[in-house]
């Protein structure tokens, strides 16, 4: 079993904004390894080291004591379907990256929409209220 340092540790918490990239609850940094413990997590493999995934950063993920232990080797795609989940939360960085994106798809898409209906102030308003609608959605 690998070790990791507080440093390394934190990176994977980060990853996944402190949560349990399969079933999605918080976590609690502090419970690193404490089983029974509130929040107990330990770095869970994506990729199996039984099937040949290795310790490298892109493979390691925080994940719930129980979550993992009853993970075994089966697929992430599997673990986090019996959680109803599609997909790891996002970390800080990606969420922030995920709501830029949305708010200039929507200005555009508000813009041209703005711009067939009521001309040049139809895409002025209709940018800004892409803007506003792609800034306001909901993430993981």
């Amino acid at each position: 079993m690998a070790t990791f340092d507080k440093a390394t540790l934190r990176k994977i918490y980060d990853r996944t904004t402190g949560k349990c990239h399969l079933c999605g609850k918080k976590l609690a940094f502090s419970n690193y390894g404490e089983h029974g413990a509130r929040g107990a997590w330990e770095v869970e493999h994506s990729i199996p080291r039984a099937k040949g995934g290795s310790d490298h950063g892109n493979n390691l993920y925080a994940a719930h004591i129980t979550c993992n232990r009853s993970k075994q080797d089966i697929s992430t795609r599997t673990a986090r379907a019996y959680h109803g989940r599609t997909r790891a939360p996002l970390s800080v960085a990606k969420r922030k990256e995920a709501k830029t994106g949305n708010t200039v798809v929507g200005a555009g898409i508000g813009a041209v929409v703005g711009g067939v209906i009521a001309g040049p102030p139809g895409a002025w308003i209709g940018g800004g209220i892409g803007a506003l609608l792609g800034n306001s959605k909901q993430l993981d």
